[in-house]
């Protein structure tokens, strides 16, 4: 059983539909990149999956559980964890009081939150470094490590990542891929959803491209770089990625 199955997703805002018809599934302890271009309908997808937007028909099953209609907090305590883009922190408070606030939930239990924020350290040690350190005053990069170690601290199953790399440096990226494969390598499954085609072949699994709310590829990582669609989608003619 996978742990994360959409069927047949159909979104939309008002009259303007986003999603038509978006099936995928994300294995257990599996990173599944989605790509596309703006306004192909990854982030509603994301925001779908995670009860942030309701979706108009279709079914997300997690961990063998329909939560297509759930809220975003009973979807959170279920195990999946949505890390939304633009680097969202709370810029007055320290490194150490964003992170604890993503462990809301168990905010009571000193114990476990204390533990859970020592293993976000161990994935990100620049945060350990700046633990009392105001969000706002971090480079972009830390800011992006901060954001999902937040999500990390409801020690979700699946961390769904929006536009992770989104204007950071070339070493940030770097970074910050190493940082998303230590997270699997943990056990985490990881849905990233990305524009950078070679950030999401260095770290995916499986990929599934969205033009337009439709899924158009979906496949193992080498059959997906090696189609011609996605050549043309990327490079124009000539797809460098089968050479």
């Amino acid at each position: 059983m996978a742990l994360l199955e959409v069927r047949g997703l159909c979104a939309g805002y008002g009259a303007v539909p986003a999603l038509d018809d978006v099936s995928f599934h994300v294995e257990r302890g599996e990173i599944v990149a989605l790509l596309g271009g703006n306004g192909a309908g990854k982030t509603t997808v994301a925001r779908s999956v995670s009860g942030l937007h309701r979706a108009s028909s279709g079914t997300v099953l997690f961990d063998g559980r329909d939560i297509t209609r759930c809220g975003p907090q009973r979807i959170v305590q279920s195990g999946l964890s949505h890390v939304s883009d633009g680097r969202r922190v709370f810029p007055s408070l320290t490194v150490e009081e964003n992170l604890d606030l993503g462990a809301y939930l168990d905010g009571r239990r000193k114990n476990v939150v204390a533990e859970r924020r020592e293993g976000v350290y161990r994935t990100f040690p620049r945060l350990a470094e700046r633990r009392t350190q105001h969000a706002g005053s971090l480079s972009g990069g830390e800011q992006q490590m901060l954001v999902i170690g937040r999500g990390l601290m409801s020690e979700p199953s699946l961390l769904v990542l929006d536009e992770p790399s989104a204007g950071l440096a070339p070493t940030s990226i770097a970074a910050l891929g190493e940082s998303i494969a230590a997270i699997r390598a943990g056990g985490t499954a990881v849905v990233l959803i990305e524009q950078h085609l070679q950030v999401a072949l260095q770290l995916a699994d499986r990929l599934v491209v969205l033009q337009e709310g439709h899924v158009i590829l979906g496949g193992r990582t080498a059959e997906v770089a090696a189609d011609p669609r996605i050549g043309q989608m990327y490079f124009g003619d000539r797809n460098p990625l089968k050479t």
